[in-house]
């Protein structure tokens, strides 16, 4: 017998131990943040006409009353993620997620600034809470995220929640571009896209710090890079259910 498919198979062998070796931390950051990069919603064609002051005031309000969904919703996941960490220290800090957007009292936090926005750009508050408006599509991606992060472990919980490093960048894009392309919304109304730049900022650094600890296998750092990519779907298929789903009516 030949010794060539031995020696074939021996080689074959050992690539795939190369390749199930874990990427250095440098390397692992690396493809989390081009991940983040190439798949992040601010390439979304809705997201790209909103920053080129092509939306009508209508446009705007179907997405800010459906984006209402996902910002009620942001501190329900966190709570779910806070309740799968290990120490004290850690669950101490994530807890200041939830309270940036319940606030410590009322008529403070992410959420009040959101509603503070649909007021800006015409919307009802109360029909913005009630939610009536909310697309089955937007729905769908929303809670889905919820779920994922309900029944998930923590590595790909907090993995999913990397997109927050790209959330500075899209902030300081619309605080730019709204007050030239829509002079109409009062000033006011983007402070939740002022507070979410360093608060994105702080968030993202810790995330990827702990993904990074806790990915020590590569079969671990592909569930966190498939986890950050479900998320970038969610944030993309809402988009799409805003602008193909979406009507002027909707929206009021």
């Amino acid at each position: 017998m030949t010794t060539a498919p031995l020696r074939a198979a021996a080689e074959a062998a050992g690539a795939q131990e190369l390749d199930d070796e874990p990427l250095s931390p440098t390397l692992f950051e690396a493809e989390l943040r081009d991940l983040a990069r190439s798949r992040y919603h601010d390439r979304h064609p809705f997201n790209l006409r909103m920053h080129r002051g092509e939306l009508s005031p209508d446009e705007l309000r179907t997405w800010v009353s459906n984006r209402f969904h996902y910002q009620r919703s942001i501190p329900v996941k966190d709570a779910l993620i806070l309740a799968k960490l290990p120490e004290p220290s850690m669950r101490r800090s994530w807890l200041r997620r939830i309270q940036d957007h319940d606030g410590l009292v009322d008529g403070q936090g992410g959420i009040e600034r959101w509603l503070r926005l649909g007021e800006a750009v015409g919307l009802s508050r109360s029909q913005v809470v009630a939610g009536a408006h909310v697309l089955p599509g937007v729905r769908l991606a929303v809670d889905g995220y919820v779920n994922f992060c309900r029944l998930s472990p923590a590595l790909e919980a907090v993995a999913s929640s990397l997109t927050e490093l790209c959330a500075p960048n899209i902030m300081m894009t619309r605080l730019e571009t709204f007050p030239v392309h829509y002079p109409w919304i009062e000033e006011a109304g983007l402070a939740y896209f002022r507070s979410r730049v360093p608060q994105g900022s702080r968030d993202g650094a810790e995330a990827l710090a702990w993904v990074i600890d806790w990915a020590r296998t590569r079969s671990d750092q592909h569930k966190a890079l498939s986890a950050l990519a479900f998320k970038c779907d969610v944030l993309w298929s809402l988009l799409d259910s805003v602008e193909h789903g979406g009507t002027p009516e909707r929206a009021r």
